[in-house]
């Protein structure tokens, strides 16, 4: 019996049912016995996995892809699809990313983390100090530009900072990347990992917001991005030593800006990329010629293949 696991207690919860019950549809049709696992407070997980032999991990966010759920996945002896424990840990947490891709020589956007306990005056002095406005303001731990907003004058960045901080209990601010906004999915396919094709997202409205994520209308992705063949390669290649680099297996989906020099520069690694209509590794997928039941079948078949790397 393979368990969807879905919902959740993040702030990504409505995404992440969405996700469960595509994944869950397909499933059915691919013939396989399986349960959508609606979890609404993690302690209840055990007892919901219980009779369950594998686990399709669709939650999106907190415990769900910071490694907890996985690690307890571990202990059960239950096995799951893409990353483990330890990579979606890493990932999870965009500080920690930034300084093991930056390790690696792969491009990040240059970057002030609020350290806890940190004077908030001192820290946005330091960001005036070290980054040129515009800036872009994250948690460290949100997923789906939650939390996410630019700035273009320094007059806003106290105030916008310390709501951010107070909202979410951590701050990355890093420098804008003026370019094009792309996203890569990695894919274990027949033994080998292979970079899909390059989604170059359009958003309405100033970037790649919740709203413009799953809106439909909202954003136009154009896939294959239009670039060359040589700038193609370059953002493949960068998003796939990045996969590496965090140690993901399976499956991931790199979020990229190709600067106008064509630098392109590493924002996060996705460990669970969402499933949804309008979400990107599926149309990336469909782009390449994988339909979505397809891609399901080869995410669950990761969580039977021993991890190597």
């Amino acid at each position: 019996m393979i368990g969807v696991l879905a919902g959740g207690d993040s702030s990504e919860r409505e995404v992440s049912l969405i996700s469960g019950q595509r994944v869950d549809s397909a499933l059915r049709d691919l013939g396989e016995r399986c349960e959508l696992i609606e979890i609404d407070d993690l302690d209840d997980l055990v007892q919901g996995l219980r009779g369950i032999d594998t686990a399709f991990i669709c939650l999106h966010g907190g415990a769900g892809e910071d490694g907890t759920v996985q690690m307890l996945l571990d202990v059960m002896g239950i096995p799951y699809c893409g990353s483990r424990a330890l990579a979606s840990a890493l990932a999870m947490d965009k500080a920690r990313t930034k300084t093991t891709l930056r390790s690696k020589r792969i491009p990040v956007p240059e970057a002030c983390v609020y350290q806890p306990g940190e004077p908030m005056e001192e820290f946005c002095r330091e960001v005036i100090e070290k980054l040129s406005f515009p800036v872009v303001l994250k948690p460290c731990r949100q997923g789906s530009s939650i939390g996410v907003t630019i700035l273009s004058e320094e007059s806003e960045l106290m105030g916008a900072a310390t709501e951010v901080l107070s909202r979410f209990g951590s701050l990355l601010i890093e420098e804008y990347i003026p370019g094009h906004e792309l996203t890569v999915g990695v894919l274990r396919h027949n033994g080998k990992d292979e970079v899909l094709p390059v989604v170059e997202i359009r958003a309405q409205d100033q970037f790649f917001s919740y709203e413009a994520k799953y809106t439909k209308g909202r954003t136009q992705f154009v896939i294959p991005a239009k670039l060359d063949e040589g700038l193609t390669n370059r953002v493949q290649e960068t998003s796939l030593a990045a996969h590496h680099a965090i140690g993901c297996y399976g499956f991931s989906r790199v979020d990229l800006r190709l600067s106008k020099d064509g630098i392109p520069f590493v924002l996060e690694v996705n460990t669970v990329p969402g499933m949804t209509p309008t979400s990107d590794l599926p149309q990336a997928a469909a782009a390449r010629g994988i339909t979505f039941s397809e891609l399901v079948k080869i995410m669950l078949e990761t969580a039977s293949q021993e991890v190597t790397e």
